[in-house]
């Protein structure tokens, strides 16, 4: 146990000691706090920064060109040329579009607009809405329906909040922000296991590599050795997270006190943050980036051990990290429509899956029966692989010059003491 803790200690200091390592710890929330302010400022203003499009319309129906309105940053114009010349003046400016309305415009394809370059989809959508708009209020008045009723009922909007029923009694359940911080977790764990995982197999390239390994494994089993170094860099990451936490804390309680007016328009945005329980899901995180990491950087020093250099590893590196990168996919785009489905569950129960599945289902309170037979598939995961892996490595970790395959892996496990 002694020796585990020494090699524990050695991985955690030459790496929390290094400038890298410190300079990250402030420069990383500071650039996520850059990169927020950048991406709201271009989202308040991105319609001054859009170039303003021409858009010459050569309607042959004779019902639109004059009804389309200009908008910020898009101009119509009544062309008199035919399709040909509008399009020729369209082919020398990539700023000059040309809308072509025939007459049988309502067949498939009968609209079309042509640009010098691929035309924004902001401008297709705009062209699109008001002439669904036009067509709409002609066929009203085709069928003398007053149009301007119909305008005034269209102006009423109805909000649906989503409201939780607790036993304390209903809450807003705001599930814009819990899923907003919950898929955060998710990636940040994804790319955490990747980072930190590395760091494990060029650690013990490096030291194969060099032969030191064949000093170090004089006085320590291999098994001690990889159980130390896999500890040794997840402590490096908990640190690193332990100190974005509490700065983001430090930066939420200043900016709680610099917002504090209730006219102030951050004011909302903090009143909404603190309804988010932040403890269960901080919780939730730190234990499947801690087991998570556990899995999957076992296998990181398998393969860092079966290889001697780090080009080598491609072959195994890929089919190790498809089920994290296939599962981040999913969580982006269809776990988090779906959380109570047959496959969001059984990806958020799944060993190789459930770290990020499972962050993805939390706003959505997954059953409590869910979330511990997670929890414990993790920890049996974990171990597992943990075993898998230590046989593997006791073995290649003094293999050099040899090509491994997954066959020969396999061979190295069943290999006895």
């Amino acid at each position: 146990m002694n020796k585990i803790l020494l090699i524990i200690q050695r991985e955690y200091i030459t790496r929390v000691r290094k400038k890298s390592f410190i300079v990250m710890i402030f420069v990383v929330p500071l650039l996520i706090l850059i990169m927020g302010g950048v991406i709201a400022l271009v989202a308040k203003n991105s319609q001054q920064l859009t170039t303003l499009q021409v858009i010459n319309v050569v309607d042959n129906s004779g019902i639109y060109a004059k009804k389309l309105k200009d908008k910020p940053n898009i101009k119509f114009i009544e062309s008199q040329l035919d399709i040909n010349k509008a399009k020729a003046i369209s082919k020398d400016d990539e700023n000059i579009l040309t809308l072509f309305i025939p007459t049988d415009y309502v067949k498939d394809g009968g609209v079309q607009i042509f640009s010098k370059k691929k035309s924004a989809m902001q401008v297709t959508d705009e062209i699109e809405r008001q002439m669904n708009e036009i067509t709409l209020n002609n066929n009203m008045v085709l069928n003398h329906i007053d149009t301007a009723v119909i305008h005034s009922l269209k102006k009423t909007d109805i909000s649906v909040k989503a409201v939780e029923i607790t036993a304390t009694g209903d809450k807003d359940a705001n599930i814009g922000p819990n899923i907003a911080i919950t898929i955060a977790c998710a990636i940040l764990i994804y790319i955490s296991l990747l980072i930190y995982g590395g760091q494990v197999m060029r650690g013990v390239i490096e030291e194969k590599t060099s032969r030191i390994i064949e000093v170090i494994i004089s006085s320590v089993k291999p098994f001690q050795l990889m159980l130390g170094k896999i500890i040794g860099v997840g402590l490096v990451g908990l640190t690193q997270f332990a100190a974005w936490i509490i700065l983001s804390i430090i930066s939420t309680k200043i900016a709680g006190h610099a917002f504090n007016s209730p006219a102030s328009p951050m004011a909302g945005a903090l009143a909404t943050l603190q309804t988010i329980p932040f403890g269960y899901i901080l919780g939730c995180f730190l234990f499947y980036f801690l087991t998570g990491y556990l899995l999957y950087s076992a296998m990181f020093a398998a393969v860092g051990s079966a290889v001697d250099s780090e080009t080598e590893t491609q072959q195994f590196m890929f089919p190790i990290t498809l089920p994290l990168l296939f599962t981040y996919f999913l969580s982006v785009s269809v776990l988090f429509r779906a959380p109570d489905s047959t496959l969001a569950v059984w990806l958020s129960i799944i060993p190789f899956t459930a770290p990020i599945a499972m962050m993805v289902r939390l706003p959505f309170d997954p059953p409590g029966w869910q979330l511990a037979l997670s929890m414990f598939m993790m920890i049996a995961g974990f171990l597992f692989t943990t075993y898998v892996a230590a046989r593997i490595y006791r073995v290649g970790i003094l293999m050099y010059g040899k090509k491994a395959s997954f066959k020969e892996l396999a061979k190295w496990f069943f290999y006895k003491e």
